[in-house]
C-alpha cells in the first residue's frame, strides 16, 4: 500500500480516474508542449534570420551554444504548463494538487537545496582535483546569465516533476494499487526520453542511472506527499551537471566548465556514472533521514 501521505496526495484525482481522461490529458499536454515550442520557433525566425534559421533548429538536438541552451530551457514552459492545464481541463482538478500541500512543497524544496547545496559543491571540488574540467565559458559571462539560467533550470525541473512525480503517478495511483504501475511506468517512461545514442556503449548506464534517479525522486514524493523534496533534488542535480560541470557533447551552452572527455569515451563516463549511482544512494538515504518528517 502507498504511504498515507501519497493516498492524500492521490485523493484529487480519484474523483475522475478514467483512463481516457489521462489518455485525453495526455494527448492535451502534447499539444501545448508543441505548441509552445511553435510559437517559440516562429519568434526565433526573424531573430535568427532566415539564412541561420534552418541550422539553428537542427543545432538544438545538441545546444552547445548559448542561445540554443537557452531556447531549449525556456521550451520547458510549455511542458510546466501542459499539467497545469490538463489537470482541471481533463480531470476537474486544480492544478495546485499536483505539488501536494503548498506548505510541506515548500519546506521540502528549501530543506532540500539547503541540504545537498554544499555536497553538491563538495563533488564538484572532488571533480576538479580528479578530473581536471576545461574552460567552457567566460566567468563574467557566465555570472550575468546565472540568474536566467537558474531560473529555467527551476521550471525546467519543476515541469518533469510535475508530469513524471506529479500527474502519471496520482492519475495511476487512483486506479491501480500496484506499486510497478504508478512508480514503474512513469519512470521507466521519464528514463527511456533520457536516452542518447551518441553515448554508445555507456547510453543504456545513463538511461539505468536515469530510473533510479526517478525510483529515488517518487519514493520520497510518495513518503513526504508533495513534489517539494523531488523538485530540490532535481534542482540542485541540473544546476551541477547543466550550469557548472556538463559533460562534453551534452547540453554545455551555460555550463562555466566541460569535462575533458565526452559523452561517447566509455572508459573515462563509465567511472563517473559508477560514482553518480553510489552518490545517488547516499544522497537518497540522506534526504529520508533529514527531510521526511
Amino acid at each position: 500500500m502507498p504511504q498515507p501521505e501519497f493516498q492524500a496526495m492521490v485523493q484529487p484525482a480519484r474523483l475522475y480516474p478514467q483512463i481516457w481522461r489521462l489518455l485525453l490529458g495526455l494527448l492535451l499536454m502534447m499539444f501545448v508542449f508543441l505548441g509552445f515550442f511553435a510559437m517559440m520557433a516562429v519568434v526565433a525566425y526573424p531573430i535568427v534570420g532566415p539564412l541561420n534559421y534552418f541550422g539553428f533548429i537542427q543545432s538544438l538536438q545538441k545546444p552547445v551554444t548559448i542561445g540554443t541552451t537557452l531556447f531549449v530551457l525556456i521550451s520547458f514552459i510549455g511542458m510546466f504548463l501542459a499539467p497545469i492545464i490538463a489537470a482541471p481541463a481533463c480531470h476537474l482538478r486544480p492544478a495546485g494538487t499536483l505539488f501536494g500541500p503548498r506548505g510541506e512543497t515548500l519546506r521540502g524544496f528549501g530543506l532540500t537545496v539547503l541540504v545537498l547545496a554544499p555536497i553538491y559543491a563538495g563533488l564538484a571540488a572532488a571533480a576538479w582535483w580528479f578530473i581536471g574540467p576545461e574552460p567552457n565559458m567566460a566567468l563574467g559571462t557566465w555570472l550575468r546569465l546565472l540568474p536566467l539560467a537558474a531560473l529555467l533550470v527551476l521550471i525546467q525541473v519543476t515541469a518533469e516533476e510535475l508530469i513524471f512525480r506529479g500527474y502519471l503517478p496520482q492519475q495511476l495511483a487512483a486506479r491501480f494499487n500496484a506499486r510497478w504501475v504508478w512508480m514503474g511506468i512513469p519512470s521507466l517512461v521519464f528514463a527511456a526520453l533520457h536516452y542518447n545514442p551518441e553515448a554508445g556503449a555507456t547510453a543504456w548506464l545513463i538511461v539505468l542511472t536515469t530510473f533510479l534517479f526517478a525510483l529515488i525522486a517518487m519514493d520520497l514524493t510518495e513518503r513526504t506527499g508533495s513534489l517539494g523534496v523531488a523538485i530540490g533534488l532535481h534542482f540542485v542535480n541540473n544546476l551541477s551537471a547543466l550550469l557548472f560541470l556538463s559533460v562534453k557533447g551534452t547540453i554545455t551552452g551555460l555550463a562555466l566548465y566541460v569535462t575533458p572527455f565526452g559523452v561517447a569515451e566509455a572508459s573515462a563516463l563509465g567511472g563517473s556514472i559508477a560514482i553518480d549511482l553510489l552518490m545517488l544512494f547516499l544522497i537518497w538515504r540522506l534526504l529520508r533521514l533529514i527531510v521526511i518528517r
